[in-house]
C-alpha cells in the first residue's frame, strides 16, 4: 500500500477537464504506443500523424524503448536508484518507474509536467512499489529553479545522492525563446557527482518536411518542432561521461539482441538520437 505522505493522498485543488473531443499531444502519443488512455478525438490525430508521417508509430515505440533499455542500465548497471522524469507525458504502461522497481523496488522516482491534463492521467495510473516511491509534480521545464525547489521532489529524492534525469523526447518542444543547453545545465549542476543525464532528441536529418508536419497534426497548442543534429544534441552532454556506444539513433543505443526488428527509416532509423552520460 502507498505511505501515507505519498503523492497519490493529495487531490487537485478542482477537478481537471480531460476535454476528450479535443486531440492532446501526450494521449495521441499514447495511441501512437498502442496504449488505451485515449479518445476518439485522439485517434484521430493520430491518424492524421500517420498519414504526415507514416513511421510515427515506429518513432514512438523506438523512444519508448530506450527509456526502457537506459532505465535497465540505470538500475542494474549503474546503480541509480533515484529518478528525476522530466516531461513525462502520459504514463503508458510499461513506464519508467515499473521498469526501475522492477530490478529494484525501493527506488525513488518523480515524474514532472506542466500540463494539468497529465496530472489528472497520472494521479489515476501511477502505482509505485509499495517498497519505494513515486511522486508526480506540476512543474515547468522553462523554469529549473522552481522545478528543483519543489517541496514535493524534495521530499521524494534526496539531491545529495546520485539522481538519473532523463529528458525523453521533450527538449525539441521548448519554446524558441528558451535556451535547451542552459537549462540542461542547471538541472546537472543540481545534481551531485555520480549521477546521470539520459535523453532522446528529434534530429531533422533524416525527414526534415515530413517532420515539419507533426506539431499541426496533433493541435493548435502543440509548439514548433526545433529539431537538431547530431552535433548539437551532443552539446547536451558537454562537461559528462558519455556511455557506450555515445549518441546514436534510438534504436542502435544498447538495442536487445532479441528485441523486434523496425521498420527502416530512409537509411538509418527513426529520427532520434539518444545518449546516456554519467557526472563525474
Amino acid at each position: 500500500m502507498p505511505k501515507p505522505e505519498d503523492w497519490m493522498t493529495a487531490r487537485p485543488e478542482a477537478p481537471v477537464e480531460l476535454h476528450p473531443d479535443r486531440p492532446h499531444a501526450a494521449r495521441v502519443y499514447d495511441v501512437l504506443l498502442g496504449g488505451t488512455t485515449n479518445y476518439p478525438a485522439d485517434r484521430a490525430a493520430a491518424e492524421q500523424t500517420l498519414a504526415a508521417v507514416p513511421n510515427a508509430s515506429v518513432i514512438a515505440r523506438q523512444n519508448r524503448a530506450f527509456m526502457r533499455r537506459a532505465a535497465r542500465y540505470l538500475t542494474a548497471e549503474a546503480g541509480i536508484r533515484q529518478f528525476l522524469d522530466l516531461g513525462t507525458g502520459i504514463p503508458t504502461s510499461p513506464t519508467l518507474h515499473e521498469v526501475v522497481q522492477a530490478i529494484a523496488p525501493r527506488s525513488r522516482i518523480v515524474y514532472a509536467d506542466n500540463d494539468p491534463i497529465v496530472l489528472a492521467h497520472s494521479r489515476a495510473l501511477h502505482t509505485s512499489h509499495p517498497d519505494g516511491r513515486t511522486a508526480y509534480i506540476q512543474a515547468d521545464l522553462c523554469y529549473p529553479d522552481e522545478l528543483l525547489q519543489n517541496r514535493r521532489l524534495r521530499q521524494t529524492l534526496d539531491l545529495g545522492r546520485p539522481v538519473a534525469l532523463t529528458l525523453i523526447a521533450v527538449l525539441h518542444w521548448l519554446p524558441a525563446t528558451r535556451d535547451p543547453y542552459a537549462i540542461v545545465r542547471r538541472l546537472m549542476r543540481a545534481l551531485p557527482s555520480g549521477s546521470f543525464l539520459a535523453l532522446t532528441y528529434v534530429t531533422d536529418g533524416f525527414a526534415p518536411v515530413a517532420l515539419e508536419r507533426v506539431p499541426g497534426t496533433l493541435s493548435t497548442t502543440v509548439p514548433h518542432l526545433n529539431a537538431r543534429s547530431r552535433n548539437e544534441v551532443l552539446r547536451f552532454f558537454d562537461g559528462l561521461e558519455l556511455v557506450e556506444p555515445g549518441v546514436e539513433v534510438a534504436q542502435r543505443w544498447r538495442p536487445d539482441p532479441t528485441g523486434p526488428r523496425t521498420a527502416a527509416w530512409g537509411h538509418t532509423g527513426p529520427p532520434l538520437y539518444a545518449g546516456v552520460a554519467r557526472k563525474a
